[in-house]
């Protein structure tokens, strides 16, 4: 059986907002992702609209999964993120959208990112994100002209996770964004595990789905 490959697109914004709060990618986001895929012998190489060392946020030395990532050769090879340009999404088997608040800088808007997803997802290919990652998906027009939003279903950080984190630094409230893109909003209670599956779009709520939504994808990558 052939080695799957994920790639996962990282935000480049290192703060936000008014306040300009530090910011990045969340790390548990990508550091527990990054141990069910690799458990799962699964290859994950690393892109973001500008290449280079994405900024990170949130990192937690207590959490074993965030200190064997931030110890390990994946880290050292995610500092050197290809420029999303460069790279056909259809070399991989999934991508996927880590969190964090930069996602509601770039990643929401960039113009790649939607060329990206919407290529990956006409191509087959799984399209996940998790937390504040779906911004990503907002925005995304398939070839038909329909929004690869509307009618189907997802999860994010929720109006109620936002409202205790970060209200005052994002532009928008991700749920309210989806909602108006005729997407299927879920949530489960704020910060509980909840990983929304629509065929091959999946996403997940808040960091403590990153690992979860990962499993999800390994075992659809392996059926």
């Amino acid at each position: 059986m052939s080695v799957k490959h994920v790639l996962f697109i990282l935000t480049n914004a290192a703060e936000i907002g008014p306040n300009k709060r530090a910011t990045g990618y969340f790390f548990p986001e990508v550091a527990h992702p990054f141990e069910v895929f690799d458990h799962a012998g699964i290859a994950v190489e690393y892109a973001s609209p500008l290449g280079g060392t994405p900024p990170e946020d949130g990192y937690d030395a207590n959490d074993p999964a965030q200190l064997a990532f931030r110890n390990s050769s994946a880290i050292r090879r995610m500092a050197h993120s290809r420029k999303l340009s460069e790279v056909d999404v259809l070399d991989y088997d999934a991508i996927f959208f880590p969190g964090g608040l930069g996602p509601m800088v770039d990643i929401a808007n960039d113009p790649d990112v939607k060329r990206a997803i919407a290529r990956a997802w006409e191509g087959g290919k799984i399209v996940a994100a998790v937390c504040h990652g779906p911004a990503a998906l907002l925005g995304v027009k398939l070839q038909d002209g329909t929004q690869l939003l509307r009618g189907r279903n997802v999860t994010s950080f929720s109006n109620e996770e936002e409202n205790v984190y970060a209200q005052a630094d994002v532009p928008f409230k991700l749920e309210d964004a989806l909602r108006e893109e005729g997407a299927q909003y879920s949530a489960a209670d704020a910060w509980q595990s909840n990983v929304v599956v629509d065929g091959r779009l999946m996403t997940g709520q808040n960091p403590s789905s990153g690992g979860p939504l990962a499993e999800v994808i390994v075992k659809a990558l392996q059926s």
